[in-house]
């Protein structure tokens, strides 16, 4: 549980100049596949689970805003930054939806959290927790250009830009140091984020971590590595097409290998099912097409049969990776933002 960093969010983990910022409204014309507005779509049965697994997350607030590791307060930044992007997911905002009270709450935590040199600094805060949280802030922001978040998120994300390495990737605390691409995923799609709330990003930083990520990339087999030369493994793949799709970097040869990857190794390693997954459905959602037909519903015959309910509530045991230790929190976060998906309320989860 200390090291949430090798733990849950340990390993899962974009030439040219990034494009960065352009974030289509979800219709646009898919112009990898051809495929123009999506056609998955979320059934009746699916939306009872994700309503009912909002529900059961809105129950675990905690009395200061946050969500923590099953309740026993640890992570809760990172905790909340998952649990907010869920019910994101599922169309709440500050003070808007079902669940906009305990959006609003879980944000002024958040923006609580917010150090003077802009670190998001909880219980167990690590550079992979600052990167959920400024993402969550981010989209929040992007969407409702709250005054109050706007100082926050500048200087959360100017201390991601500084602590930038000369490879172009970021590690564990924050401060310049090695990387690898479990936390580079996360700095990038938070500068993504960032930089379609209408932040200024430096096109040299992510340029830098395009660089980096690709220097991860294994040509045998068509995957990605934690760091250059290690081998390549399904969540540290999902994590890197991803960061190189938010980086600009949709139909590149890597992305679309790492997409054929994927889909080689999705029931072959569980290890870091949860992780992996969360960047995974998002980056074959940008892929399109059959691609993401195909990994829907995938993902939702996987998830559905194990949904536990509770009354009208749903959540997720950590039955597939063990939850790395985290739990049910993390785990139904997780899932009811890919199952969610197709709502398109997030614009990180639009082509």
């Amino acid at each position: 549980m200390k090291r949430f960093a090798v733990s849950i969010i340990a390993l899962a983990m974009a030439s040219g100049s990034a494009r960065i910022g352009f974030a289509a409204e979800p219709d646009k014309k898919d112009t990898s596949t051809g495929v123009g507005q999506d056609t998955v779509t979320v059934d009746d049965q699916t939306e009872k689970v994700i309503k009912g697994a909002l529900k059961w997350l809105a129950s675990k607030q905690q009395a200061n805003g946050c969500w923590s590791a099953d309740n026993n307060q640890e992570h809760t930044v990172a905790m909340t930054g998952y649990v907010l992007m869920a019910f994101m997911a599922g169309g709440n905002l500050p003070d808007e939806g079902e669940f906009g009270k305990n959006v609003t709450n879980g944000m002024n935590f958040l923006i609580s959290c917010v150090k003077p040199d802009g670190f998001i600094s909880g219980n167990g805060t690590n550079m992979y927790e600052h990167g959920i949280a400024t993402i969550a802030l981010a989209e929040m922001y992007g969407q409702t250009k709250d005054a109050r978040l706007k100082a926050k998120l500048e200087s959360a994300v100017k201390l991601i830009i500084s602590c930038q390495n000369q490879q172009g990737g970021w590690r564990y605390q924050p401060k310049v140091s090695d990387a690898d691409v479990s936390v580079t995923v996360l700095q990038c799609t938070a500068l993504r984020a960032a930089k379609n709330s209408g932040l200024d990003v430096p096109d040299k930083t992510i340029d830098a971590a395009v660089k980096y990520v690709k220097s991860c990339f294994d040509k045998n087999s068509g995957g990605f590595a934690y760091q250059p030369g290690q081998p390549p493994g399904f969540a540290r793949t999902a994590a890197a097409i991803y960061s190189l799709q938010v980086c600009g970097q949709y139909d590149t040869p890597e992305v679309k290998s790492g997409s054929a990857f994927l889909e080689k190794k999705k029931k072959d390693d569980r290890e870091w099912f949860t992780y992996g997954n969360f960047y995974a459905a998002p980056a074959q959602y940008m892929i399109g097409g059959e691609t993401w037909k195909n990994w829907y519903s995938y993902m939702s015959a996987t998830l559905l049969p194990k949904a536990q309910k509770s009354g009208e509530m749903y959540f997720w045991e950590p039955s597939f990776d063990g939850g790395r230790g985290v739990g049910k929190v993390y785990v139904t976060a997780v899932y009811a933002t890919i199952l969610a998906m197709p709502y398109h309320y997030i614009p990180l989860y639009q082509r």
